[in-house]
């Protein structure tokens, strides 16, 4: 259930309306149709704070996940597949020279999991469009556990997530190894 008092909070250009009626905080999502949102770390952050229970932030999670641009079928390789994860996972990166920042990288991703879609959301939040540096100066196990997921999820799926965390560092490694 929300907290008392109706909230509305920014959620790229859609907007997540938080009615606190008894029982349930309802969403739902007012958007242009050929409009895709990008999460914005901060205010998956402030929403997961004014959601008191818990299935309320797991239909959250897979909110996140619907609004992630489709993969394309050219990206859905074995290279792509993130080793470690119970559903399947696919990750790609583009790589762009940021100047003095060192490369920047960009992710796609999919998954056949709506749940582990909302954490691949949440992980593009956290690191997509970011250089290589803070890639690896992230610490997204540590926003995973702030939000409650760990002991609401099982621990294939922190495993998962664990091994999604991997791949992006390892992607970032990788970018950095390319420049120097």
């Amino acid at each position: 259930m929300a907290r008392s008092g109706a909230r509305i909070r920014k959620f790229g250009l859609a907007r997540l309306y938080l009615a606190p009626y008894i029982g349930y905080a309802g969403i739902t999502w007012e958007k242009r149709p050929d409009a895709r949102v990008t999460a914005n770390i901060d205010d998956i952050i402030d929403n997961f704070s004014l959601l008191d229970e818990w299935d309320d932030r797991y239909r959250y999670v897979i909110e996140l996940g619907r609004e992630l641009a489709p993969l394309s079928e050219q990206d859905r390789t074995d290279t792509n597949k993130v080793q470690g994860c119970a559903s399947q996972v696919w990750l790609a990166t583009t790589v762009k020279p940021d100047g003095a920042g060192g490369p920047a990288l960009h992710f796609v991703g999919d998954s056949d999991a709506h749940i582990v879609r909302g954490l691949i959301a949440i992980l593009f939040a956290f690191y997509s469009g970011k250089n290589a540096r803070d890639i690896l100066n992230g610490d997204a196990v540590a926003l995973f556990e702030g939000l409650g997921l760990r002991e609401h999820l099982t621990p294939q799926r922190s495993n998962g997530f664990r091994s999604m965390v991997e791949r992006i560092k390892s992607d970032a490694r990788g970018a950095l190894a390319a420049v120097a």
